[in-house]
């Protein structure tokens, strides 16, 4: 009998509190559906940058695209176009639709991009890529014949590299970069030469050139490779001032990307130093890598060498 009034006592204790707890809960509940939803409103975007009004960067592109002979290609690969703060936008906003024609993918074949195969083939297509084959692109502009056409490909350093090589596109015949070599490791040949050597090799590609320059990126906002790594935008616009002739051009194009990153850096973006910086600074807070092919070429920004 005291068993039995204890459990029954033990029992009654255990389910007081529930049930006094489970009808709270549903009073609660009843009364939360009676509070007013409240809506979420968007910030007011710039119709033409896309972005908040109090960072628009329209006032900082120019009143009318840049009149230039050049045409570029930018040839983007699908990752790039999902960033929020790409360069690519800020770049078709400063030039003429017809001068700046962006393409996105992986790979590029001939039947697919009739017009880009049309391109690569012309011999006044230059291609912006550095290597062993890359001639000076400020070396080439004295001589290269005007309007040109330059392509530039958009994406990380490894997604460039891939693009690169696994369409032949945009790759040369040896013939024709060795032609280029010739050209500028000679000492005395004149530019009428080295004309008359890349027509003799049958040139039917657009053959690599680089950017031999020490400035650094003012794309502060994204972590680069190396100090002199440049953003898509940055290159395009010192290519547009050394074939244009016009310094100009390059200021230009450059001053909406210094707002962006400026407008970043005041709503809390930090800076980003390059991997090369980090480094040799003794900075470098992530996992090394176990990769050696990967760890060799971090030694090799730690010394300098290029890469």
């Amino acid at each position: 009998m005291e068993a039995a009034a204890a459990g029954s006592e033990e029992s009654g204790a255990a389910e007081g509190p529930v049930g006094t707890a489970a009808g709270r809960e549903d009073g609660g509940c009843e009364g939360l559906w009676e509070l007013p939803v409240e809506h979420c409103v968007r910030r007011a975007e710039c119709g033409r940058c896309r972005r908040p009004q109090k960072v628009c960067l329209c006032p900082f592109f120019p009143v009318h695209p840049l009149k230039v002979s050049t045409c570029l290609y930018i040839i983007q690969h699908p990752a790039e176009e999902s960033r929020v703060l790409r360069t690519v936008p800020l770049l078709t906003a400063c030039l003429p639709g017809d001068k700046c024609k962006v393409l996105i993918g992986r790979r590029f074949g001939e039947d697919r991009y009739p017009e880009l195969a049309a391109v690569c083939r012309n011999s006044n297509t230059l291609i912006l890529y550095p290597g062993a084959e890359a001639a000076n692109l400020e070396e080439v502009a004295l001589i290269f014949p005007s309007p040109s056409t330059i392509i530039i490909i958009d994406g990380t350093w490894s997604q460039a590299k891939d693009i690169f090589y696994k369409n032949s596109l945009f790759r040369l015949p040896k013939q024709t970069g060795l032609a280029v070599q010739l050209r500028f490791q000679g000492r005395s040949r004149r530019n009428k030469s080295f004309l008359h050597r890349l027509q003799d090799t049958g040139a039917t590609r657009a053959f690599p050139v680089q950017l031999k320059t020490s400035i650094s990126s003012q794309y502060v906002i994204r972590t680069q490779p190396t100090n002199t790594c440049l953003s898509t935008l940055e290159c395009a616009a010192i290519a547009l001032a050394i074939m244009e002739k016009n310094d100009g051009i390059q200021e230009t194009i450059l001053r909406p990307l210094q707002a962006l990153c400026s407008f970043q850096l005041q709503h809390g973006a930090q800076i980003h130093h390059s991997k090369e910086h980090l480094l040799k600074n003794g900075l470098y807070d992530k996992p090394m890598p176990k990769n050696k092919r990967k760890l060799k070429r971090m030694e090799l920004l730690v010394n300098n060498v290029k890469i």
